[in-house]
């Protein structure tokens, strides 16, 4: 009996995978263990292992993107045929609202004339009728050339666009893989949440002094961002309602004990986000040991899904900025954002006197967080930072 390859779901997120490389052809017989394709999500790149032993068919192609569940392709027994085509995540999506969509009824002669179905998502159709826009003139780049809601959002989007130069580029590169991922989940990100950021302006000065006293001592130096994560976990325990994630299916906000950090590591092809698991109850050498490794393995793309999946807050750091506003990751309440520390006057006192600042900013989803709670988390977190010498214990 055959049994199906699937794609398997690599993070708390995914919903699709794009087939990178296929180890294997259809004929070969694979063991136990072995590495059938590579898969890249919108966040790592992942080589799936056969759970069985059989013969090889595939139903994909490299560069195909499948559906989670989807099927990649079968193992075989000697001398059995792969299964017959069916309708399934991969293929042509043919369900009672598809079919209501292939004909048209004549009300005047009761005829019934079939017209073509044009393979689509659900939510593409919904779009599509919101819209007004006919399926027809979008391109598909869906699972099977289906049309994705993704597609027609890309062609709303094409066709309010202008000629903006007649300037020959001197170079073309299409958006895929990795790039693409992150395209579609930023613009979910902020397509599906009320993105609002706050900025405070905070001083660094004790916090980067402690920091370099003890990074003296090490091999490993610890960072300033290292610093802003363990202070965002302290923060978090006493500002509970940022460490959340909105469920859309169930419409419910899910809060977490539990503190996983994540942090953004910026790679050649975009950002990756690893997370801290149980940031709160770690100490700051051992959230730096654990920047570093999993930042080291990102940039080699050896994370495992277990390193990138679980976050329930998200730190960005961007030290060449004065302050930027970072776009949440997808599912999650808030985001913390780290400029630059720069020294300039700060008046203390009536005094003017040279401290180092840096600028925080974060972005809360207004569904769950309100303005009061954002504030108060900040102030938490400025106070936490600008009083650092807990940060830094040992145990």
């Amino acid at each position: 009996m055959s049994t199906p390859i699937i794609m398997p779901r690599l993070g708390d997120f995914m919903t699709e995978g794009v087939i990178t490389k296929i180890y294997k052809v259809s004929g070969d017989f694979i063991k136990q263990d072995e590495i059938i394709v590579e898969i890249e999500t919108e966040k790592i790149t992942y080589d799936l292992e056969s759970i069985g032993e059989g013969i090889f068919y595939t139903e994909t192609n490299i560069g195909d993107t499948i559906l989670v569940d989807g099927i990649i392709g079968y193992l075989l027994s000697d001398g059995e045929s792969p299964p017959k085509p069916n309708v399934n995540l991969n293929d042509t999506q043919i369900n009672s609202q598809t079919i209501e969509n292939s004909i048209e009824i004549n009300e005047q002669d009761d005829t019934i004339q079939e017209t073509k179905i044009i393979p689509s998502t659900p939510g593409a159709r919904k779009l599509a009728k919101k819209m007004n826009l006919d399926l027809k003139s979008v391109t598909p780049t869906g699972p099977g050339g289906r049309i994705s809601e993704q597609d027609v959002e890309n062609h709303m989007i094409k066709d309010d666009s202008t000629d903006i130069t007649s300037i020959k580029p001197s170079r073309i590169e299409n958006i895929t893989g990795i790039r693409k991922s992150i395209a579609e989940h930023m613009l979910k990100s902020l397509s599906s949440s009320a993105q609002l950021s706050y900025f405070l302006e905070i001083d660094v000065t004790e916090a980067q002094k402690i920091r370099r006293l003890k990074s003296k001592s090490l091999s490993k130096p610890i960072s300033l961002g290292n610093v802003v994560i363990k202070a965002a976990a302290h923060s978090l325990i006493k500002n509970p309602k940022l460490n959340s994630i909105i469920d859309k299916n169930s419409n419910e906000i899910l809060y977490f004990d539990q503190i996983n950090i994540g942090f953004a590591v910026a790679l050649n092809i975009g950002l990756i986000v690893p997370t801290i698991k149980n940031a709160d109850q770690k100490t700051i050498f051992k959230i730096n040991e654990e920047v570093i490794d999993l930042a080291n393995k990102a940039r080699s793309n050896q994370l495992n899904p277990n390193e990138v999946s679980g976050g329930t807050f998200t730190v960005s750091i961007l030290g060449t900025v004065d302050g930027f506003t970072p776009i949440l990751n997808k599912g999650q309440s808030a985001i913390l954002g780290l400029g630059r520390s720069v020294k300039k006057p700060v008046v203390i006192n009536n005094e003017i006197t040279i401290r180092e600042m840096a600028t925080i900013s974060l972005t809360a989803d207004h569904q769950s967080i309100d303005g009061a709670d954002a504030a108060k988390f900040l102030r938490t977190f400025q106070q936490t930072i600008e009083s650092p010498k807990n940060l830094f214990k040992e145990k």
